[in-house]
């Protein structure tokens, strides 16, 4: 199985999260908001659980998030995959062979075509797009950039994960777990 397979990608914020996805079928999960010093731990724990986690180095709290932190995680943990909004942080998670995901935030049209220009610099293997509750953005982004799309951000409902989807995102990280409930397979 990989993330491919999966509709949803819980997004964990906390220890009950992280709890919960333990408990769940899902393979792959999204890690945000962590302090360094429970790092460790959780990816042991998740790896005993036969779970691949995504981190966020962006919000790896006692951690900057810049390439030296990235080849620090990759060595000292090495995950399935980083995310980032930091052009530095997917290049060096794409040199050191972890799944590199570029976070961009939607805004506006300038917003948007700076995204373009980076994701041509960084050539990442997914972008994670938010407010991920646009399918029309998420259907342009698909058809221009052909690289995989993670939507996230103002996820609220069963209609927004199959909106997003049928757009052409290849999955949708969220933090709703009434959501990972729905879209969990047995």
């Amino acid at each position: 199985m990989e993330y491919k397979d999966q509709k949803i990608i819980p997004a964990i914020r906390n220890m009950k999260d992280f709890e919960i996805f333990l408990q769940s079928s899902y393979a792959y999960g999204v890690l945000l908001d962590v302090h360094i010093a429970q790092l460790k731990n959780i990816v042991n724990i998740s790896k005993q659980h036969c779970k691949n986690l995504l981190l966020h180095v962006d919000l790896i709290h006692g951690l900057k998030n810049d390439e030296y932190a990235t080849e620090y995680l990759c060595q000292s943990f090495k995950p399935y995959g980083l995310l980032s909004t930091k052009a530095s942080v997917v290049l060096k998670a794409k040199q050191k062979g972890v799944l590199a995901i570029q976070r961009v935030f939607l805004i506006d049209s300038t917003a948007l075509e700076k995204s373009y220009s980076l994701l041509e610099k960084t050539k990442p293997d997914v972008i994670e797009v938010l407010p991920g509750a646009m399918p029309s953005i998420i259907a342009e982004i698909h058809q221009r950039i052909q690289i995989p799309i993670f939507a996230g951000g103002f996820i609220r409902s069963i209609d927004d994960v199959n909106n997003a989807l049928q757009a052409g995102a290849a999955a949708v990280t969220t933090s709703n777990k009434q959501l990972w409930k729905e879209f969990e397979q047995s």
